[in-house]
């Protein structure tokens, strides 16, 4: 959602950061819970959002109007409609992105500006002091952002010259999966956006989520050509399938992987 959403001024910056933060612990809680969750708590039973409406309702809103969540089932209770969500590959990108240094360190500037302009007239000499100890803050904050800038690209040519000296996947694997660098990496991707360590299939990547976080970048790729990769990175201990837990529980069959009496549906690092 664009800032021009919301009212000018203090009032619709403040609510921006309220639908934003509301947001973001909507998708870390869908990111724990990758087989689908309620969209909105209903009484006891738990949900992503508390309300429908004021700022948890507008990210909802949000979040499906952007694709960060996908509808995955529907119940009918009377006139109410249930909607079951799940994360996508946006969502998780999205998460990521809000997750990093620099972004935290912006969100606090715009906070400490936000409650500059706010302070009451009377007290001036605490908006002054305030305002010397934004600019102070600011200076410092552009320092550790250079800090920032600097070690990143450190990290950069580090991960360059690993990259040039040990491949990602050995050479013959990413000639017959072409895919299997940015499936790695996508995994990599969604594991940092999660924080710390789950266990178990909380910490797993469904294989429908993989699968459409790749389709965008390779188009041609089939059901059947990512189920012989998939097998054949663990098979290399690149990856790690791992069961579902019971077959009642996917939501799309089809993307399961059968390999003699165990199905597997999700997918580490």
């Amino acid at each position: 959602m664009s800032k021009d959403t919301f009212p000018s001024g203090k009032g619709g910056e403040l609510k921006r950061l309220q639908v934003e933060q509301s947001l973001v612990e909507a998708l870390r809680q869908a990111l724990a819970e990758p087989s689908g969750q309620r969209l909105y708590k209903s009484g006891k039973l738990s949900g992503l959002f508390p309300s429908r409406h004021g700022v948890h309702g507008a990210a909802a809103e949000q979040a499906l109007r952007e694709g960060l969540l996908e509808i995955v089932r529907t119940e009918t209770k009377g006139k109410t409609v249930i909607e079951w969500v799940r994360l996508t590959p946006h969502g998780v990108e999205f998460l990521h992105a809000r997750e990093s240094p620099l972004y935290a360190l912006q969100e606090l500037r715009s906070t400490l500006q936000l409650n500059q302009q706010a302070a009451p007239l009377w007290l001036m000499e605490m908006r002054n002091s305030l305002h010397a100890l934004e600019e102070r803050l600011a200076a410092d904050a552009r320092k550790w952002l250079e800090r920032l800038d600097a070690l990143a690209r450190r990290v950069e040519e580090t991960l360059r010259r690993l990259e040039q000296a040990a491949p990602l996947v050995p050479p013959e694997v990413a000639e017959a999966h072409p895919w299997a660098i940015d499936a790695l990496n996508y995994l990599e991707r969604r594991r940092l956006a999660a924080g710390p360590p789950a266990n178990g299939v909380a910490g797993c990547c469904p294989l429908p989520e993989l699968f459409a976080a790749l389709v965008p970048q390779h188009p041609n790729l089939s059901v059947q050509l990512y189920h012989e990769g998939l097998r054949c990175l663990h098979e290399r201990h690149l990856l790690q399938l791992q069961p579902a837990a019971s077959l009642a529980d996917l939501p799309q069959p089809e993307y399961a992987l059968l390999d003699g009496a165990a199905v597997f549906y999700y997918v580490a690092r």
